[in-house]
């Protein structure tokens, strides 16, 4: 089977033919569907051989969809033939967080060497995938995969970070959100969807703040030195109540502090390395600064049912797995409007 691979350090993607994997006890194997192409990807390929500690080739893809093709023994909650999502931050399954759902901040899986598929694991880059459990499966019914893949890491990490904000984002507050690519675009959609929150959205150019308004951004604003006083002069001087930073970087950290409100979130979601200096007056009152990850399985089947109900809508690009690779150029020049999706069977 043709799969899209991370072969060595400082390389880029490749497609290479593997064998398909045969799947083991309470083993699913995917015909895979659809897998989306994530900025994490681009952050664990620049990574230098020092810091790099995930197996190679490394198949990538942690998001992931596909069609049941074959159980293992003991599987009984998928069939053969069911349409499903993959639930991406696997953890041990039986410690207090993985009985609550949330594997994404299992407390076994560094020490029991679990990794997530793409992140580790392999990945759903590729014609078949191997998923280690059933309950790391979610039914999708009539979704179409490639337009909901997404929603596995792009739809649940922003939702996971918004449902802990939502005390703070009832009618009259305020939510920034920074960056709104493939991660962001869907933030605002799940704000106007959940929240009564007013909506202002910033990036650096005029195209994906036209994204922005497009799904529901109330405000659409230039991510500058500007951006401080304009989100003051909306909020009557007070500042946001919550700010959502989907790029990460130290300048978007700074700039998203400098607008929040006393009591406000800020919600560092991007990988781009920023870090935030808390303590008294360094920040406003009482905020609270919060790096999520990803989010729980319950999370996930919340996030495709707004799917289902139309409120949420990824903007996609997709490609064949033989052009994975441009994908991946593509992703890196600034040049993917919302998310890119990889269809590994057509």
């Amino acid at each position: 089977m043709k799969a899209v691979q991370y072969r060595e350090i400082g390389g880029r993607p490749e497609v290479v033919t593997i064998p398909v994997p045969v799947i083991g006890a309470g083993e699913v194997l995917l015909k895979v569907t659809a897998a989306g192409v994530c900025h994490s990807d681009e952050f664990v390929m620049s990574l230098p051989a020092e810091a790099y500690t995930l197996p190679l080739p490394l198949t990538l893809g942690h998001e992931g969809a596909g069609i049941v093709a074959a159980i293992g023994e003991g599987v009984t909650a998928v069939k053969v033939g069911d349409p499903v999502a993959v639930y991406g931050p696997w953890g041990c399954g039986h410690c207090i967080r993985c009985a609550q759902g949330k594997e994404n901040y299992c407390l076994n899986a560094a020490t029991e060497g679990i990794r997530p598929p793409g992140l580790g694991a392999p990945g759903a880059m590729a014609e078949y995938m191997v998923v280690n459990n059933e309950r790391h499966l979610v039914p999708l019914g009539d979704l179409d995969p490639a337009l909901n893949v997404a929603l596995t890491d792009a739809g649940l990490t922003p939702y996971h970070a918004i449902k802990t904000s939502l005390p703070k984002l009832g009618a009259g507050s305020t939510a920034v959100v920074i960056g709104t690519g493939g991660l962001g675009h869907v933030a605002i959609q799940i704000l106007r969807a959940i929240s009564g929150a007013t909506v202002v959205a910033l990036d650096i150019n005029d195209e994906k703040l036209e994204l922005a308004r497009k799904v529901g951004a109330h405000h659409a604003l230039l991510s500058n030195a500007d951006a401080v006083a304009a989100v003051r002069e909306l909020t009557g001087g007070r500042g946001a109540d919550a700010v959502f930073d989907f790029v990460g970087m130290q300048a978007t950290v700074d700039l998203g502090a400098q607008m929040a409100a006393s009591e406000a979130d800020m919600q560092i979601v991007g990988i781009g390395g920023g870090a935030l200096k808390v303590g008294f007056g360094h920040v406003p009152y009482d905020m609270a600064v919060r790096a999520p990850y990803w989010g729980s399985r319950s999370e996930l089947i919340e996030v495709l049912e707004l799917a289902r109900t139309g409120a949420l809508h990824v903007e996609v690009q997709t490609f064949s797995i033989d052009d994975a690779p441009k994908a991946y150029e593509l992703l890196h020049e600034g040049k993917i409007s919302g998310r890119a999706v990889i269809l590994p069977n057509g």
